[in-house]
């Protein structure tokens, strides 16, 4: 009751309406959110500690940024979404938040382009080497569940744009990356693609800020040659993984192109299959079989590993 009761007493202002509107159609800075509501910086962030405190928006820190956005799982997410649901769609003062949020976002959008520009050609560089990113997702579709996973989390998200083609495959799509620049990037594709089922978060793949047994599909894509300890970051999806889950690996095949240890960051030049195989079935997981894919001139392996099901642990 008195949970209840607190929710209701945090929404029942004009202002944390209005916050809990635009916090459904994005994640937003304190910053954002000054901008577009025109209130002090002290006042906004007072309302959003009632709203974060009764519960019906989820507080992150990305760095020395905060972001905000209304709450995804449990009994309040059904409730704050109850709220909205009875605001009215062209409501003067909501129409007009609405349109500072679109000049907020291009904003965003135009300096994570310039950022793009300014880093492009290495990136297009190093594309170019292995197999087409539509081939990739054309690849592993059959290898994805049938019906779409309810938690998807891509590790090392980069730009986002892994996680966006892969959208349709799960009602709730996480991507983390541990550079900041790099989820403005990620950020301002979501935005440009409308995809409202899709977030991003800043963390380190080895020590991920989620609780065991959270996601149903997890993807490594182009991530663990840049890894110090691949094994490790495994281990920790594995720990991510719910029972009967499955994580897919998507790297490069062993290679010899030292310019992109040299020149890229690169910290392995591709893995094998026994490798890949060998860190998934350490975490406790059943490596499946192998695919790969040719390049031009690096080929791309497909790796695929399940969490064995509650009643098959149970059983051995």
């Amino acid at each position: 009751m008195e949970t209840l009761l607190t929710a209701l007493r945090a929404a029942a202002e004009p202002t944390r309406l209005r916050l809990l509107s635009l916090c459904d159609r994005g994640e937003l800075t304190v910053s954002e959110l000054v901008q577009i509501l025109g209130q002090s910086q002290p006042r906004v962030s007072r309302h959003l500690k009632l709203l974060c405190d009764a519960r019906l928006l989820d507080r992150f820190r990305e760095g020395s940024w905060a972001f905000y956005r209304l709450t995804e799982q449990g009994d309040m997410a059904k409730m704050a979404r109850d709220i909205l649901s009875h605001l009215p769609e062209k409501d003067d003062v909501m129409l007009l938040d609405r349109e500072r949020l679109a000049q907020v976002r291009a904003m965003r959008a135009e300096l994570a382009q310039k950022y793009f520009r300014e880093n492009a050609a290495q990136w297009d560089e190093i594309r170019s080497l292995y197999a087409d990113e539509a081939e990739i997702l054309a690849h592993i579709r059959p290898l994805l569940p049938e019906s779409p996973s309810e938690d998807y989390l891509d590790i090392g998200t980069g730009t986002g744009q892994f996680m966006i083609a892969m959208a349709d495959f799960a009602k709730r799509c996480v991507g983390v990356d541990l550079t900041h620049e790099m989820l403005q990037l990620a950020r301002a594709n979501i935005d440009k693609a409308n995809l409202r089922h899709l977030t991003v978060r800043q963390g380190d793949m080895y020590q991920l800020p989620f609780p065991a047994e959270s996601f149903d599909l997890i993807t490594f894509h182009q991530v663990l040659h840049y890894a110090e300890d691949p094994a490790q970051a495994v281990a920790e999806a594995a720990r991510l993984l719910r029972p009967g889950g499955r994580l897919m690996i998507i790297d490069l095949q062993p290679h010899d192109m030292e310019m992109l240890r040299e020149n890229h960051a690169h910290r392995r030049l591709g893995f094998e299959t026994e490798q890949v195989h060998g860190w998934c079935q350490q975490s406790g997981l059943c490596a499946l079989k192998a695919s790969n894919l040719a390049g031009n001139p690096l080929a791309v392996g497909v790796w695929c590993a399940d969490h064995p099901r509650q009643d098959a642990r149970k059983a051995a």
